[in-house]
């Protein structure tokens, strides 16, 4: 397929604010994309907007993707201010590490709202403009929607549900010309990863992310895959390529992962250092409530 050359195009960018969001950002922008940055801090999208270039090339908006008529009124201001949208990237999302016995309900419902429900209401709010150019919207999903670490439910389960509903969608959409696609890097460094390294559970639970099935990959490599995934329009961008195998024919590896990925005690010993709301540090629990 020939490259989708993104010079030019409009590219709408929910969660532009977070770690990936903004290395993502800066990444198109070198590819001479206009940027529609999207997040709830109005503040930092203007000046995120300005870095990059300033109105000509990048603007922001204030975007809450838990309101369908936030990203409405965003992705019609975008599509007027640069005259089209071409590429939509459903980023936004946050996470928990807490056991279903003790979580907060409302603390699972937030991740479940946000990672998934909110992926859906970009698409939904950007599929006119995204159509009218047979473009290409992509979501930010996970490793995680293929294999399932105790102590996420709402977070495997908003990732698997992000992947599912890529793959409905783009069946929905191919006879229009919009490609779309799933993102599932595995960890990276990020300051949502930096939660899961600082808090208890996570620490516990996945020794740090220093080696083995959860060391990181750079943030620099998750970067390039997913450009190059856009320019590709591709159905699925796994980060790193080496681990497409196990992503594909999941249902066959998870039982080795599960075995040897999550020890019995460490399970055990995570749920009682996990906090009810999803984090131990208060700047955790904040981030993640301002984060969408």
């Amino acid at each position: 397929m020939a490259r989708y050359e993104l010079t030019g195009r409009t590219v709408a960018i929910t969660g532009s604010l977070g770690g990936l969001g903004r290395a993502v950002a800066t990444a198109l922008r070198k590819r001479g994309a206009n940027l529609a940055l999207m997040d709830l801090d109005l503040n930092g999208v203007t000046e995120q907007a300005m870095q990059l270039g300033g109105e000509g090339c990048a603007r922001g908006w204030r975007v809450n993707v838990r309101s369908l008529e936030s990203l409405e009124t965003a992705m019609a201001g975008a599509a007027k201010h640069f005259g089209r949208i071409d590429v939509v990237l459903a980023n936004a999302g946050i996470d928990t590490i807490a056991p279903m016995a003790t979580i907060e309900p409302e603390a699972y419902e937030r991740v479940i709202d946000i990672n998934l429900n909110g992926v859906w209401r970009t698409f939904r709010a950007a599929l006119p403009y995204v159509q009218a150019e047979r473009g290409y919207m992509a979501a930010t999903s996970s490793m995680a929607a293929f294999f399932h670490s105790p102590l996420q439910a709402s977070y495997t389960a908003s990732k698997a549900g992000v992947w599912a509903m890529c793959d409905s969608i783009r069946l929905e959409l191919r006879h229009l010309g919009v490609g779309v696609g799933s993102i599932h890097p595995t960890f990276f460094p990020t300051p949502m990863t930096d939660d899961i390294v600082a808090d208890a559970a996570g620490n516990r639970l996945w020794r740090g992310n220093k080696g083995g099935f959860w060391k990181m990959v750079p943030l620099d490599l998750v970067v390039d895959e997913i450009v190059r995934g856009i320019e590709r329009r591709a159905d699925m961008i796994v980060v790193p390529k080496s681990s497409t195998i196990f992503a594909k024919a999941a249902g066959f590896f998870r039982p080795v992962m599960e075995r040897f990925g999550f020890q019995e005690n460490d399970i055990e010993d995570a749920i009682k250092l996990a906090s009810a709301s999803g984090w131990h540090d208060k700047s955790a629990i904040e981030r993640n409530r301002e984060t969408q």
